[in-house]
């Protein structure tokens, strides 16, 4: 797997993408990096500068933390969920009375 780029070297990409002097492919041989790489870095730069039209319809990179953040919260509750549930099964069953 490749090294990721350092995000100062993701934004000036970007921000040579957007000046429009080259063609994104252009700027992407120069870098050293794929065409569509830079894309995907153009799209998530426009995601999260709040550019909804361009970003078609991708997170910014702070919803994605956030959605990650929520997802093991949510997932440690399920699985503290089970436990209560196991606990309440074991403990009504004890406590049934022999007639």
């Amino acid at each position: 797997m490749p090294v990721p780029h350092a995000p100062e070297f993701r934004r000036r990409a970007v921000e040579l993408a957007r000046l429009g002097e080259q063609p994104v492919a252009q700027i992407a041989k120069e870098l050293n990096i794929s065409e569509s790489c830079l894309r995907n870095w153009i799209a998530q730069g426009d995601a999260d500068d709040g550019d909804n039209g361009a970003g078609q319809g991708r997170l910014s990179t702070d919803e994605r933390a956030e959605l990650a953040e929520l997802r093991k919260k949510t997932k440690r509750l399920e699985v503290e969920l089970e436990i209560v549930k196991r606990a309440a099964a074991y403990f009504a069953k004890e406590n049934v009375l022999p007639k």
